[in-house]
C-alpha cells in the first residue's frame, strides 16, 4: 500500500518510487533497465530505513497521526478471524471513539477494545477524532468486566490524542470516569494486554491502558500531553510544539528506556501507513505472544503483576558516593611538623 498524504521528510522516498514505477512499467525491459531497477530498489530500501531510523521526537508524531495509518477497526479486520460488537454504556450512549466487542485471535478468545479516529470526516465527527466522552470509558469498563465475569483475557488497543474536553463530557464527569476505570482495571482478575498503535495522549489513553503488558508501536508515542499543550503551557506559544516533543520524551525507545512500556513493536519499513497487512502481522504476533506468557497466571498472580508494574514506574536509586579526600594541613599543623 502506498499512501496518498505525505510527509516532509518522506518527498525523497516518493521521488524514487515514481522512478521506480516508470522503470517497472516498461513492457520490454533490456538488461539495462533491469540493471537500473534492481539499483533503484536498493536505494529505496535504503532511503526509507536511513529515513525512518533518524526521526526525531515530533517527525514520530506526525507519523503517529498519518491519516493512513492503520486504526483499530482496521487491525480487528486483518488479525481477528471472528470480531461481535458491543455497543452502549446502560447509562447515556454509545460512543464510537471506543470500539468494544467479543474477538477470537487463532485459538484465543478475547475480549478485543479499541479507539477509533475515523477515515472520512462524518466518521471523525462520530468519533471525535478519537476523544472518547465518559459513556465511551463506561462502555470499555463495563465490557471488560464482563470479560472478567467469563474468564476472558483483555486486549486494548490505544489511539487518542486525549479525552473530549467539551462541557458535555466534563458534566457527565470525565475525569472521575477514567479515574473509576483506572482503579477497577487494577482489580480485574484476568489478562490485560494494552498496545499504543498511534496517538498515547494523557488520561484518555490511561483510560484503558492499565495492562499486564503495555506496549507501544516503533513509530507512536505514549505521553502525559500532547506537544502543542505542552508547548502552550511552557512557551505560550503551539510553534514551540516540535521543542516540546523533544523534551517530553515520550518515543519508544524512551518510554522503554524509563520502564513505561514493556515492549516497542517494530513497524514495516517506512511505517505502519506504508503496509497495513505488514504490521497487522507484527501486532497480532505480539499478541498472542502476551496471551500465551499471562493466560497460565492465576488471578492473584496476574494482580499482583499489574500492580507491581505500575507501582514501580518513577522509582529510582538513589548512590550517595562519598569522596575521601586529604584535607589540606593547617598552618598550625606544618609548624608542629616542621619543629619536630
Amino acid at each position: 500500500m502506498s499512501p496518498q498524504f505525505q510527509l516532509p521528510f518522506e518527498r525523497p522516498i516518493f521521488q524514487l518510487e515514481d522512478q521506480l514505477s516508470q522503470l517497472e512499467s516498461q513492457s520490454n525491459p533490456t538488461p539495462a533497465i533491469l540493471e537500473s531497477i534492481r539499483t533503484v530498489r536498493l536505494e529505496l530500501a535504503r532511503m526509507k530505513r536511513e529515513v525512518f531510523e533518524n526521526l526525531d521526537a515530533w517527525d514520530v508524531v506526525k507519523v503517529a497521526r498519518h491519516p493512513e495509518r492503520p486504526q483499530t477497526l482496521d487491525y480487528i479486520e486483518l488479525i481477528c478471524d471472528e470480531f461481535i460488537e458491543l455497543h452502549g454504556d446502560r447509562t447515556f450512549g454509545d460512543d464510537r471513539a471506543i470500539i468494544t466487542g467479543f474477538a477470537k485471535l487463532d485459538d484465543y478468545k478475547v475480549m478485543f477494545i479499541g479507539q477509533q479516529k475515523g477515515r472520512t470526516l462524518k466518521e471523525r465527527n462520530e468519533c471525535f477524532y478519537g476523544c472518547a466522552h465518559p459513556e465511551g470509558y463506561r462502555k470499555a469498563l463495563l465490557k471488560m468486566q464482563m470479560a472478567a465475569k467469563y474468564g476472558l483475557p483483555i486486549v486494548c488497543l490505544i489511539d487518542t490524542p486525549g479525552a473530549y474536553p467539551g462541557v458535555g463530557a466534563e458534566e457527565r464527569g470525565q475525569a472521575y470516569t477514567i479515574a473509576y476505570n483506572l482503579r477497577e482495571m487494577a482489580r480485574l482478575p484476568v489478562p490485560i494486554i494494552s498496545v499504543v498503535i498511534g496517538e498515547g495522549g494523557s488520561g484518555g489513553a490511561l483510560g484503558i491502558g492499565i495492562g499486564n503488558t503495555v506496549s507501544v508501536l516503533q513509530f507512536a508515542y505514549y505521553s502525559v500531553i500532547s506537544p502543542e499543550g505542552c508547548a502552550g503551557i511552557l512557551w505560550k506559544h503551539v510553534k514551540f510544539a516540535d521543542k516540546a516533543a523533544r523534551a517530553l520524551k515520550f518515543t519508544g525507545k524512551d518510554l522503554l528506556r524509563f520502564g513505561i512500556v514493556d515492549e516497542v513493536i517494530p513497524e514495516p519499513l517506512g511505517g505502519a501507513h506504508r503496509d497495513h497487512r505488514a504490521m497487522a502481522t507484527n501486532l497480532k504476533a505480539t499478541i498472542v505472544r502476551q496471551l500465551r506468557a499471562l493466560l497460565p497466571l492465576s488471578g492473584p498472580e496476574l494482580l499482583e503483576q499489574r500492580y507491581q508494574k505500575f507501582r514501580k514506574i518513577g522509582e529510582f536509586d538513589e548512590v550517595v558516593q562519598t569522596k575521601i579526600s586529604q584535607e589540606a594541613p593547617t598552618a598550625e599543623q606544618t609548624l608542629v611538623s616542621n619543629s619536630k
